[in-house]
């Protein structure tokens, strides 16, 4: 909830107070607490539905005409009240926020009721067509008609949205989240004062304003938090990093089980990851340098795209990383989004489940939000010569496995012709073709091998899984294409 509601409803007062004092639907004013809890309930319900919310001024006196202001008293009675209304009373809960404000020479409350996303705002325990909306510059009850209407601009709340905590103070906020860390992977100084601060983190959707406390969402949480297992809902969100010895789960090395925020942990999980992973010796600048034999780029871009893209409803379940002497794994909860298929993914236009969290992590730096990052991985994949990245839709459950590098000669068929599509799509996305020679470079394989890799596409065209570009072409210098393309 942004500070300038404030500026926004004083502009609404002035212009109701003028040139005749009338109320109007965004804004409905109030010499002092009413008594009547109902019809209280009544009027935030209306506000909660109405476009863009609206506003209770309290200390206005005679039909609007007359300014009385309020006092310390008044402002804590009725923030409590209608704080304890919007929680109690109302399906979906409400959030409100206030202000007092000193208009005219005047202390005036204004209590800002945000538009609900999640339409009709009802009274709690009745049925949906206990609705009320303004109508006029009144509160009024909801025809058959607008409850539909309201239904059709409604969207439930996203999971990022949701509370992860109970009531907080400001206090409590700031020391559940690591926010130094975000403010560095956000390259900008948070606000110094702790309002402005919190103000912030509200616009960020990391906290929701409630009265004169604060809730973390699962937002805050699942990207900030010192310590997940201090959130309830979270405590089985955390990555899993387990290794084996061998190329099967007989024997586990270890298990590392993270506590951190994805955001903030981040970093330190790609370091660990790098530091258990078999290394290799390579030569630069004449000095033998320590290299993974996993390119970092598909490390970062594979386990960004577990995180982002589970599914948070799939409860008791986090994502995890399995660490063999052949590969490594990755797995997120939850099946891919419908219309999604599995050799589909590169070069996809990119869509989530959880769009705010991949938002947040575009901000800072993890991913990119553009749809190219298995377009990354494949080209680090062919790079380092490495089997083809495979893509596994389990129950209930998305699954990719990378190989550590192996030569062609050591590949099987089926991992070829695999390698084979992911090449001829790779270059589909960079307005080019697979070409004998391009399959060449991309196996590592020398002029003498031309005849094998000749052999190579035909079998993958016998699979369906490439066809050529122009059937009258020559075969030397034939070019082929994705089969869907």
């Amino acid at each position: 909830m942004s500070k300038h509601w404030i500026s926004q409803a004083a502009s609404c007062l002035t212009l109701s107070r003028e040139p005749v004092p009338h109320e109007t639907n965004e804004l409905d004013w109030k010499v002092s607490l009413s008594e009547n809890k109902e019809r209280l309930a009544e009027h935030m319900i209306a506000f909660a539905n109405h476009p863009n919310g609206g506003y209770l001024v309290y200390g206005i006196a005679n039909a609007g005409a007359k300014l009385v202001g309020v006092n310390e008293e008044q402002v804590v009675e009725v923030i409590s009240r209608l704080t304890n209304i919007g929680r109690d009373a109302i399906d979906p809960a409400l959030v409100l926020d206030h202000a007092v404000v000193d208009f005219n020479n005047t202390p005036l409350l204004f209590v800002y009721i945000c538009e609900q996303s999640n339409k009709p705002v009802h009274r709690r325990g009745k049925s949906i067509e206990d609705a009320w909306i303004r109508s006029g510059g009144t509160t009024r009850k909801a025809s058959r008609a607008e409850i539909g209407s309201l239904m059709l601009n409604s969207h439930a709340p996203r999971w990022e949205e949701l509370r992860a905590t109970s009531l907080l103070t400001a206090t409590e906020v700031i020391a559940l989240l690591d926010l130094a860390t975000i403010s560095k992977l956000l390259q900008r100084p948070l606000p110094d004062v702790q309002f402005e601060l919190m103000r912030w983190l509200v616009d960020e959707s990391m906290i929701v304003l409630d009265g004169n406390g604060y809730y973390i969402t699962n937002l805050g949480g699942i990207a900030a938090a010192k310590d997940l297992n201090q959130f309830e809902s979270l405590r089985r969100k955390p990555i899993r990093v387990i290794r084996y010895r061998g190329t099967n789960k007989t024997e586990t090395i270890d298990e590392i089980l993270g506590n951190k925020g994805y955001a903030i942990g981040f970093e330190g999980l790609i370091g660990y990851i790098k530091r258990v992973l078999p290394h290799s010796e390579v030569i630069e600048q004449s000095l033998r340098v320590q290299s993974s034999v996993y390119p970092e780029i598909a490390l970062r871009e594979l386990i960004a795209n577990a995180l982002i893209h589970q599914d948070f409803g799939v409860t008791g379940a986090g994502p995890t990383i399995e660490i063999f002497d052949d590969r490594i794994t990755f797995t997120n909860p939850g099946s891919l989004l419908p219309g999604k298929r599995p050799d589909r993914l590169i070069g996809t236009t990119p869509e989530s489940r959880n769009e705010l969290l991949a938002s947040k992590f575009r901000m800072y730096r993890i991913c990119e939000e553009r749809g190219t990052g298995f377009q990354k991985v494949i080209s680090a994949v062919e790079l380092h010569g490495m089997p083809p990245v495979t893509f596994t839709q389990l129950e209930n459950a998305f699954q990719v496995t990378l190989y550590a590098p192996r030569q062609f000669s050591d590949m099987a068929q089926n991992e070829r012709i695999e390698a084979c599509y992911q090449h001829a799509v790779l270059q589909y996305y960079s307005s080019q073709t697979l070409t004998n020679s391009t399959l060449r470079v991309r196996f590592k394989v020398s002029e003498r091998q031309r005849n094998q890799i000749t052999n190579l596409i035909a079998d993958a065209v016998d699979a369906g899984r490439i066809k050529r570009k122009d059937s009258n072409s020559g075969n030397k210098f034939a070019e082929y294409l994705p089969y869907w393309a």
